[in-house]
Order: C-alpha cells, then structure tokens, then sequence
C-alpha cells in the first residue's frame, strides 16, 4: 500500500458502505463492485474499518473545493493521505480497488458520486446528513486516511 497526498492530483469521497449498499441495493461484493463501476465509472477503494465497510471515491481535486455533502461522505483532501492498495488488489481481505483506475487520470465524475450519496440517502428515508447508528458530531474511528504528518498508517 502507498500512501497518496489528497488535494494535488486528486481527492477521495469517503462512503459509508451501509450508504452504498443502501443506494446500490445489495451488500454483495461481487454486485456492488459491478454497479459501482457502471455508477459511478472511475476508481473506487474498499476498506473494512472498525466501524464497516467504508468506500472512497477518487474524484477530480477541485471538485473537493466545493463539495457540498457534509458529514454524510466528506470530501478528503489537502492534509490527507490516502492508503491506496496496490493495482492488482481487487479483492479482500484488507484494503482493494472495487473499481481499479483504468488509465493514468480516470476519476470518478463528482455530479456520479452525489447522485450514489443522494440514492442511498433517500433509501434511509433522511432528510438531514446522519446515518443510522451515527449522530451529527460523532467521532470517526481511524481510517485508511490519515491527516498529514500522522505517526501512523491506518490499516
């Protein structure tokens, strides 16, 4: 695994997988990596965290700037690194691509990546930016990003 900087070349979109799923209308990884790649047609990370499944979207570095969905799936990017797992890595256990970059500068399209959050957002039936099983303000567990200058590599 190599760890990226975020905000330079690009940006990633962490999701919660419950979130996906919900969106994609299964949890099975086998279909979710075939619908995330027809979605959103760009570059997707999977990694399982302490606290689920959690995909990361890597999307143009700008479109960061003005990302506009909150809590619900942050835009990380300058002052991040971002664990990326090695080309081949399509499968678990740890950290793989569910949708590998197809050529130098494939990124997932921003408006593709709203319209996923939105889907699964209306599958839970919410009009505000929690999830359930999560409040606004709650503490995020370690994660394969990590702030610049950390000690350690999540995962």
């Amino acid at each position: 695994m190599a760890l990226l900087p975020l905000g330079r070349q690009f940006a990633a979109v962490r999701i919660p997988g419950s979130l996906v799923h919900a969106a994609l209308g299964s949890a099975d990884a086998d279909v979710v990596a075939e619908l995330l790649s027809l979605r959103l047609r760009g570059p997707v990370i999977h990694d399982h965290r302490s606290t689920g499944p959690t995909y990361y979207a890597l999307i143009q570095w700008h479109a960061g700037l003005i990302w506009d969905r909150g809590e619900t799936a942050p835009c990380l990017q300058s002052d991040t690194y971002l664990g990326v797992p090695h080309i081949d890595r399509r499968e678990p256990p740890g950290t793989y691509w569910v949708a590998p970059p197809r050529y130098e500068g494939d990124l997932c399209r921003p408006q593709a990546v709203r319209d996923l959050i939105d889907a699964g957002r209306q599958q839970f039936g919410q009009e505000n930016e929690t999830l359930p099983g999560r409040t606004k303000g709650e503490s995020r567990s370690r994660s394969l990003a990590c702030p610049a200058g950390s000690e350690g590599v999540a995962r």
